[in-house]
């Protein structure tokens, strides 16, 4: 009887230690943060986006979830878009408190189509194959709102313990426009 070659045996060895790091992960439970839907403050809010077809649409002017009247951004599941006149832009990874300013320019609005999408905020999170979740980026992004006000903001957690999956925490504030090239007062 003649032995496989090693080739053979180093690839099933690889793919039965994928197999189980993906079973492992799938069955972990992820420890969901305490955040309760609503708004905590002026400046953090939680909402439940967890209706696979129904946008929850937000307004920063008013803190709140919105289901008529004007709006800034909307949420539904992973996906994130704003409203027709109102962009969006990802300044990459920054401390909230870092920036007391943003450019009044460089916002992308949401282009409407079969796969609706804005690129400013788009790619917010990281996915883990082990663990099968969705992580927020440390990024800060910027919204210029269709009055023409500007709103920072970061996505603290894609969790929570009421919903699960797709209950978003903000944290936001108006911020001031800025009189250089880059988010200002970032130190």
């Amino acid at each position: 009887m003649s032995r496989p070659p090693i080739l053979v045996l180093v690839l099933t060895a690889a793919f039965l230690l994928l197999v189980s790091s993906l079973l492992i992960g799938s069955f972990s439970k992820p420890e969901l943060p305490p955040y309760a839907l609503g708004p905590t403050g002026d400046t953090l809010y939680t909402l439940d986006a967890s209706s696979g077809d129904t946008w929850r649409r937000f307004d920063f002017a008013r803190h709140s979830v919105v289901d008529s009247g004007p709006w800034d951004i909307a949420f539904r599941r992973n996906h994130l878009i704003t409203a027709p006149g109102v962009g969006a832009s990802d300044f990459g990874p920054m401390e909230f408190d870092s920036v007391d300013a943003l450019p009044a320019q460089g916002y992308s609005q949401t282009i409407y189509s079969r796969d609706t999408t804005n690129y400013g905020i788009g790619k917010w999170y990281e996915y883990s194959m082990f663990s099968h979740l969705l992580t927020p980026k440390p990024n800060l992004y910027g919204v210029r709102t269709a009055a023409g006000e500007l709103v920072r903001f970061k996505i603290l957690s894609y969790y929570c313990r009421d919903v699960g999956a797709a209950c978003y925490t903000l944290r936001y504030k108006t911020t001031r426009p800025q009189t250089t090239a880059s988010p200002g007062g970032a130190r």
